[in-house]
């Protein structure tokens, strides 16, 4: 559909313009002419419509050249495609590809009981209608009714914006048109409204709840979101922890409107496994011990057009001891899925839920002191614009070195220090090969204080020049709207100060990492982490613990995983990892021993565990 998707990016900024284009695109294609129905007449282009009749043959046109026909999955995709990016971003609509619908529908029709025409379904963020689609198809499959009554009786859509709620009537009159239904007027329960505040029980007359909710909550990471939503956010139990994105409140809001034998099914992000803002919404489903299920993607790509880690949850309104969780690839769905059953009283929901192999795992975190309490682990300096701050020098000469970027600049030696990017460490390539130079306008005591702009003016001309000719740059970080000490400080404060002791890795990697200590006090880092503060003889006895295949395996089972298999090691993930008392001959052995093999061995013995 690539060139009808540029086609439509070119036609039009206004929702019926586009959808006239594409609802009459369809109708001509898939030879359907809506003799009654109002709202697909109005959206037809007719050949009196002569400039958009004319366009209308172009964008047929165009569709052929990509498929054959249009189907109603390519009609939802071109749908979700014309939401506008600035409302992707506050509304976090997404396209859920089909047999993900498909699979939750029917599998939350198994869960569910009392299966009648008197069934009612919801979908609290429907967006363009997909699930709603889904959910009508199910149930004429199961009842043979007619459309007309599964849209009056069966089905409930709720979507903060006006065009997705047309669109989604327009879907389902095609729909019913398809099967030879063309009504006036279909009776639709399909509401414009905010799911935060939104009160079911004054649009349906003696609401008690929605036999089964269905849906994919919007993806909207809390920086974006505007004061009215997070104010509405204050209502929700589960938001009280953290900086909760806009899915987090979704699962209560639904919980709460289903019947008390109802049933739950999203696609959502896997982030409240572990995360802080999660810890809210995990405390509400261990107090409530509802029967969870879970089939978590992991670091599978699901949606083409979101870079995010998502789950597949089902929740049975009704007490259970345990959640039971699997771990599948979206396209072995179909598949009998093994679950595993992890019992409530063993979560943490303040450290995270460790959901995968529970029991190695709890003996991990129960052997000796938890890593947090015993280390530091910082992230790097934050300029917010490294590629202003941060260079390798093109040449250097006994004062300056001499930095490209847009003209050459020349930089006093003297406002600058090492740095390194300890993201790129790796056995092939050694701290000396990624040293490169910082500007830092900062004292070079231990303690660093920003310098006065007169003395940098006044010390290091050169550099204030280049900084000034940055000023613009430098003034669009946090998106304008930045708190500095002065317009030339670093973006944060972070990691500034002189440490004798340093052990850096990266923030991911898909293998053990290469963990390197360093003793330069005066080295900077950034992009990674580093384990600082302790001992250089501490340093390399946890640097023995964290190469060992018992923290791997820690990291791969408990961690936040990314594409390709990339595990995250921020300190969130490592600060529950148990590290295990040694004896002083334990640790001398420790020091001495060079091969990885044996080392494992004596590790998986001290943490009475095999992961081998």
């Amino acid at each position: 559909m690539r060139n009808a998707f540029k086609y439509l990016s070119q036609y039009s900024t206004i929702p019926k313009d586009v959808d006239r284009l594409i609802i009459s695109a369809f109708l001509e294609i898939n030879r359907l002419k809506p003799q009654n129905n109002k709202l697909l007449k109005s959206y037809s282009i007719n050949k009196n419509d002569k400039n958009e009749y004319t366009s209308l043959i172009e964008f047929i046109s165009v569709i052929k050249t990509d498929e054959t026909t249009l189907g109603f999955e390519k009609l939802i995709e071109l749908f979700e495609f014309v939401i506008s990016p600035a409302d992707r971003i506050v509304n976090g609509a997404i396209y859920t590809p089909e047999s993900i619908r498909d699979y939750i529908v029917k599998e939350a029709f198994i869960k569910a009981t009392n299966i009648n025409t008197q069934i009612k379904i919801s979908d609290i963020a429907c967006g363009c209608g997909g699930f709603l689609f889904n959910t009508s198809l199910e149930l004429k499959k199961r009842f043979q009714i007619p459309y007309s009554e599964i849209f009056k009786y069966n089905i409930f859509g709720l979507d903060i914006q006006e065009y997705s709620i047309t669109r989604s009537k327009l879907l389902l009159s095609l729909l019913a048109l398809q099967s030879g239904e063309d009504e006036n007027e279909f009776e639709f329960n399909l509401f414009q409204g905010d799911s935060l505040d939104f009160d079911w029980t004054t649009k349906i007359d003696g609401f008690n709840g929605f036999n089964i909710i269905l849906g994919n909550p919007p993806y909207v990471c809390a920086r974006n979101l505007d004061e009215i939503t997070k104010e509405k956010f204050k209502n929700w139990e589960v938001c009280k922890s953290g900086n909760s994105d806009l899915y987090i409140p979704f699962f209560q809001i639904a919980v709460e409107n289903l019947t008390a034998d109802g049933v739950l099914g999203f696609i959502t992000m896997n982030s409240f496994f572990k995360s802080l803002n999660g810890r809210a919404l995990r405390d509400y489903f261990q107090k409530k011990r509802l029967a969870i299920s879970i089939i978590d993607f992991g670091s599978e790509q699901v949606f083409k057009s979101k870079n995010t880690y998502t789950c597949i949850c089902f929740i049975e309104n009704r007490n259970q001891n345990f959640i039971s969780y699997t771990t599948s690839e979206s396209d072995k769905l179909k598949r009998k899925q093994s679950f595993e059953k992890v019992r409530y009283e063993i979560l943490d929901s303040k450290k995270g839920w460790n959901l995968k192999n529970n029991q190695t795992i709890s003996k991990i975190e129960s052997t000796g002191i938890p890593f947090g309490e015993l280390y530091q682990t910082r992230h790097g300096i934050a300029t917010l614009k490294n590629d202003i701050y941060i260079f390798r020098p093109v040449d250097e000469d006994e004062n300056y070195f001499y930095l490209q970027n847009g003209s050459l600049y020349k930089i006093e030696k003297g406002i600058c220090k090492d740095i390194v990017n300890s993201n790129k460490l790796s056995r092939e390539i050694s701290l000396n090969n990624l040293m490169e130079k910082v500007i830092f306008p900062y004292d070079q005591q231990e303690r660093p204080k920003l310098l006065e702009e007169k003395l940098i003016k006044e010390y290091f001309p050169e550099a204030y020049k280049y900084l000034q000719n940055k000023r613009k740059a430098l003034a669009q970080r946090d998106k304008g709207n930045g708190n500095y000490e002065n317009w030339f400080a670093f973006g944060r404060t972070q990691s500034l100060e002189k440490i004798k002791n340093k052990m850096f890795f990266p923030k991911y990697s898909d293998r053990t990492p290469n963990f390197i200590i360093n003793t330069d006090d005066d080295l900077l880092f950034y992009n990674g982490l580093a384990v600082v503060g302790s001992s250089e003889i501490e340093m390399k006895i946890i640097k023995k613990i964290m190469e060992s295949n018992v923290f791997w395996y820690y990291i791969k089972t408990t961690s936040k995983p990314y594409s390709s298999n990339y595990y995250s090691l921020n300190g969130n993930y490592i600060k529950n990892f148990g590290v295990c008392e040694l004896t002083n001959g334990e640790k001398e052995f420790l020091m001495e021993e060079t091969e990885q093999n044996i080392l494992n061995d004596f590790f998986e013995v001290k943490y009475e565990v095999k992961v081998t």
